[in-house]
């Protein structure tokens, strides 16, 4: 079936969950957050939310770190 994953289309597996689509996609779920047609996905369902025909995802992961050379905010 055809999704639009990111901005981008793409053929995954009918019936396909999000964890299944993640790790399809080599991404470990607990690293990421997943809206599915513009609605955050808890991840306690990402097992159990099948991804259907047209649906659009957005997969986000987590970065941890800085800039140092960034310093800090400034306020205006």
């Amino acid at each position: 079936m055809n999704i639009t994953l990111n901005g981008e289309k793409k053929q995954v597996p009918d019936n396909i969950t999000i964890v299944g689509l993640l790790a399809l996609l080599n991404i470990r779920h607990q690293r990421v957050a997943v809206e599915l047609n513009e609605t955050i996905v808890k991840k306690d369902r990402y097992d159990e939310t099948i991804v259907s025909e047209g649906d659009a995802l957005e997969v986000v992961s987590f970065m941890g770190g800085g800039c140092r050379e960034c310093g800090p905010a400034m306020s205006t």
